[in-house]
């Protein structure tokens, strides 16, 4: 008589073992590969504002690779391995660095310990305009007029900190960058924008060139 009830509870023993073994762990696993390929390699990114039109648009959704620079000590701002070091013209995502715990997107403009002037909607870096890369000779970036902004006020040259970077969004006349709450710290840098994945309209890679 205890037959029927000792295969019941086989059959019920075998179906939680089915369901551990083909669902869960897989599951557990996939949710592991997730966070670590979300932490360290490559994170979406979605645009919340015009500052970088054309290049970018609201409502974007893009890849930002975080392994592109090197690898950060988990849930720090430092580096554990460098691969190199970002290019003028990169787009790149940072933490905001002063207050707002937010990341912000910016094209790279230029290093610690060089000179930036903004002139007739030009770049000019250690006295040179700024040719290479195209893409950043091709904007048309603004001088300052707002009395709260620090940099790119008309004739004014400036010097980028050691261990900075100047950043300025590619729709000049409505970006809030570096010329209003200054420089980026580089151990800040969270990773390179490479490729937008949505809309289906919008989808390609990301030059800096």
């Amino acid at each position: 008589m205890d037959r029927p009830k000792e295969n019941k509870y086989a059959k019920a023993r075998g179906f939680a073992q089915y369901l551990w073994e083909e669902w869960c762990i897989p599951a557990f696993y996939a949710l592991v590969l997730a966070i670590i390929l979300r932490t360290f390699i490559i994170a979406p990114f979605r645009i919340p504002t015009g500052s970088m039109i054309p290049t970018l648009m609201i409502g974007d959704r893009l890849l930002v690779s975080k392994i592109h620079y090197g690898v950060k000590v988990p849930f720090t701002q430092f580096w554990a391995v460098s691969f190199g070091e970002p290019n003028r013209g990169d787009i790149i995502v940072f933490r905001f660095p002063y207050g707002e715990k937010k990341d912000f997107i910016k094209r790279l403009i230029a290093f610690g310990g060089e000179r930036v002037e903004i002139r007739n909607k030009d770049v000019y870096v250690n006295g040179e305009m700024v040719v290479d890369p195209p893409m950043i000779k091709s904007i048309e970036y603004y001088n300052t007029s707002d009395p709260g902004w620090g940099y790119g006020w008309k004739d004014q040259e400036f010097t980028v900190p050691e261990g900075h970077y100047f950043v300025l969004g590619d729709n000049s006349q409505s970006s809030n960058d570096s010329r209003s709450w200054g420089f980026v710290p580089e151990n800040y840098l969270i990773g390179k924008a490479v490729f937008i994945y949505w809309p289906p309209n919008r989808i390609r890679y990301l030059k800096g060139k």
